[in-house]
Formats: structure tokens, C-alpha cells, sequence
């Protein structure tokens, strides 16, 4: 009778271990779990104390197999790059680098053309051949290690970087002055601003807003790096920015030449000997100068004494402690709307 079931359990084994079938001997072990399928909807746990078949069954798939993650296909290709050259990634950014040539422009890569994207992406192409612009077409991989993970939208722009203008050029006409028409000149000043991403957007807010200048501080402040142009949305890229290195002695130069220089303040109760407007009361009837101050700190002493007043944002309810303020890319919006509000209100 033993004789008789030996042959019959050597062929089940042989059926259970043909291609295709993983089989281990011992509790817990996982049975016909095919390779590049989903895992099944439930699988027993593979002993006290360790990993459950699921997690096994994706550890395996996930790891590397023969053959696998050594080629070019599983690695980013190296792009070199320019001496002292930055990498701009994002539609609006790149594009508007392209139409302004502002700075100096050094090879355009796309991704390579598949997906959706792609007459923007070959609108690209034919702005930067334009100009003269070397167009590479890459693998997203390739973008992706350019710009360091960042949402690079299948364009990013090799190109010098942009720095501050200096604010000797600041009184010069530009041709945007003219669309402002007989409106008074308005300036916004940034001391300390170290968050690219604040930058950007008080940048987007001040383009939007009609604001003429920006003038920020050149030491402890953010630098014009390519989070700044992604996060203004391109605004960097047509917008001058100033700065100087000695914030009081500008403001006080402007006030001797009659323009009225406004601070801000988030807590008005901090502020003293000064006075303290709401935005909403506020009237600009003469060149203005608003300065922002840093996102931790506000306005230093140093320069709250050069100013005539404070403007101040009034909240809607009684706020708890650790959120009374807002953010000062946010805070700026608000004024300078209110502020540009105000004077459209009083017929100029």
C-alpha cells in the first residue's frame, strides 16, 4: 500500500514546484503568488514576530531582479551642467525666462514626448530655438534629478542665475511706469524675507496688485533662486527687483523727497510711538513707500522709527494665542489690495 501512494505524492510535488509557482515547505509559506500580479487579498502571516505575507510578497516584487537596476533604464542620466548655471523648472517660469531673456540661456530640457503636454512642450521648443537655446529631450527621471524632486511640469530651463538690480536703476522710467497713468508711485519694501516660497508669492501679489517697485534687503534675506520664480508663478522672470544695503538711510532719502513710508504690524499693541492705522482707513493721496518685515520678527525698531505710521490688519474674531497673525506673503496681499482699493475709492 506505501508502495502504491510513493509515485502519486512525487508527481503532486512535481505538479506544485513547475515554473510559475513559488513553494516553501513550513507555516506560514505563500502558494502559487505569480509574479507582476496584485497580491492576494489576504495572506497568512509568515510566523510570530515577523512580516506578513503581503509585506513579503511586495518586498519581492519591489527589489531589484536579475539583470534589473544596473542598465541606463533604471538610472538617471547624467546631464552636466555650466559653470555657476541654476536650473528654472516649471511651465510659467521657463517660458516667461524665454520671452523676457532676461539672463542668460543655456538649453531647454523637455521631457520626452509622451503624455499630455505636449504642444505646450513643442511651443517651448520653438520659443528656444528662437532664441537660440539647445533643446534636449529627456527622460522624466532625468528632469526629476535636475531639479531635485520638485513639480518640474516636463520643462526645465539651464540658465544663469538672476541677481537683485541696483537700486541706483530703481528711479529710472520703466515701460510699465507709463500703464499706471497720473496714480501716484507706489513701492514695496521687504526687509529680511528669507522664505523663498514667501518671496515668490509676495513677488506674484505685487505684479498682480500694480505695485511699480521691490526693494529688499540684501543681506539675511532670500536670494532669487528658482523657488522663488516657481513660486511667483513666473513674476521674477518680468519683474525687477531692487535691493540695497542700507534700508534706513533709503527710507529716510525718500521721506526728505516728500513720499510717505508706512510700516506694518501684526500686533499693534507692540507698537509704540507710532501710529497705527487699519489698512481700511488708510488714504494715499502721495508717493508711498510699505514696508513688510520678516516672517518671524516684523519690521526691526531700526526701521519702525523711519516710518510715519503702521497699518494693521484687522482680524474678524478673537484670535488664540499662536495663530494672531498671518502670513506675510498673505498679510501683504490684503494691504496692498485695501491700499489700491482705497485710492480707486477716492476717484484717482
Amino acid at each position: 500500500m506505501e508502495r502504491a501512494l510513493l509515485p502519486r505524492l512525487c508527481q503532486r510535488a512535481l505538479r506544485l514546484c513547475r515554473p510559475g509557482l513559488r513553494f516553501r515547505c513550513g507555516r506560514g509559506a505563500e502558494r502559487g503568488a505569480p509574479r507582476g500580479r496584485d497580491p492576494p487579498a489576504s495572506l497568512p502571516a509568515a510566523g510570530r514576530g515577523s512580516r506578513t505575507g503581503r509585506e513579503l510578497w511586495r518586498a519581492q516584487q519591489d527589489s531589484p531582479r536579475a539583470g534589473e537596476g544596473k542598465g541606463p533604464e533604471r538610472k538617471a542620466p547624467a546631464l552636466p551642467r555650466s559653470r555657476g548655471s541654476e536650473i528654472l523648472f516649471g511651465v510659467a517660469p521657463c517660458w516667461l525666462a524665454l520671452a523676457r531673456a532676461r539672463r542668460a540661456l543655456f538649453r531647454l530640457f523637455l521631457r520626452e514626448p509622451r503624455g499630455p503636454g505636449r504642444p505646450l512642450r513643442a511651443e517651448l521648443a520653438l520659443q528656444a530655438a528662437a532664441r537660440g537655446v539647445p533643446v534636449l529631450h529627456v527622460p522624466g527621471r532625468a528632469l526629476d534629478a535636475l531639479c531635485r524632486g520638485r513639480p518640474h511640469q516636463g520643462v526645465c530651463l539651464e540658465a544663469a542665475p538672476l541677481p537683485f538690480r541696483s537700486l541706483r536703476d530703481a528711479e529710472e522710467p520703466r515701460p510699465g511706469d507709463a500703464e499706471s497713468g497720473a496714480r501716484q508711485p507706489l513701492w514695496l519694501v521687504l526687509e529680511h524675507i528669507q522664505d523663498p516660497m514667501n518671496l515668490g508669492a509676495l513677488l506674484r501679489s505685487a505684479y498682480f496688485l500694480g505695485v511699480d517697485r521691490v526693494v529688499a534687503t540684501h543681506s539675511n534675506s532670500c536670494p532669487l533662486t528658482p523657488v522663488v520664480s516657481k513660486a511667483s508663478a513666473g513674476a521674477m522672470e518680468v519683474f525687477d527687483v531692487y535691493s540695497t544695503d542700507d534700508l534706513q538711510g533709503f527710507l529716510k532719502a525718500k521721506s526728505a523727497e516728500g513720499w510717505d513710508v508706512v510700516g506694518t504690524a501684526s500686533r499693534p499693541e507692540d507698537v509704540e510711538d507710532i501710529p497705527v492705522v487699519s489698512c481700511s482707513e488708510f488714504r494715499w493721496d502721495k508717493p508711498l513707500i510699505v514696508v513688510i518685515g520678516s516672517e518671524g520678527e516684523g519690521l526691526s525698531l531700526e526701521t519702525q522709527l523711519q516710518c510715519q505710521q503702521m497699518l494693521a490688519i484687522p482680524p474678524g474674531r478673537a484670535l488664540h494665542p499662536g495663530i494672531d497673525s498671518l502670513n506675510v506673503s498673505v498679510a501683504a496681499g490684503i494691504l496692498l489690495h485695501s491700499i489700491c482699493s482705497q485710492k480707486r475709492r477716492h476717484g484717482d
